[in-house]
């Protein structure tokens, strides 16, 4: 079971590094003059790669995730409502994933409609998402 959760763990970091590092991107291309067609082809060829390679990522942390909720039992039985609520950070996690997706796809065909100021906030709900999902598994507070 250690190794399944350092897998899981590993995972779930890089993942999440992916995460924090794409709205940077959509920050940059909110950021591009309009006659800059190299500089946002570049940096949407950047943000594709992120996505694609930080989706892929998300696969063995959520499979290893199943591992050790239904394989290991882990968070079974009374008193493990913070697996619930971890759960929920989960698919926020997965939602925000999807949302990048979205984001990116709007900067490609130049419909974006966001300001770089409002991808610096953006570019935050990781953090606290990761946040939540450490303190919810490390301290159990229900």
């Amino acid at each position: 079971m250690l190794w399944v959760k350092a897998l899981h763990i590993v995972f779930v970091a890089s993942w999440f590094a992916g995460l924090f590092y794409l709205p940077r991107i959509f920050v940059n291309l909110a950021l591009v003059p309009a006659g800059s067609i190299a500089e946002h082809e570049r940096l949407l060829l950047m943000a594709r790669k992120l996505l694609r390679f930080t989706t892929m990522l998300s696969i063995p942390a959520l499979g290893l995730g199943l591992w050790l909720w239904l394989g290991y039992g882990i968070g079974r039985g009374p008193g493990n409502g913070w697996l619930h609520a971890k759960l929920a950070v989960v698919v926020l996690a997965v939602g925000y994933n999807h949302v990048c997706g979205a984001l990116l796809r709007r900067f490609a065909t130049g419909s974006n409609r966001h300001g770089h100021r409002w991808y610096r906030w953006f570019n935050e709900l990781p953090v606290l998402m990761l946040l939540a999902a450490v303190v919810l598994v490390v301290v159990k507070p229900f």
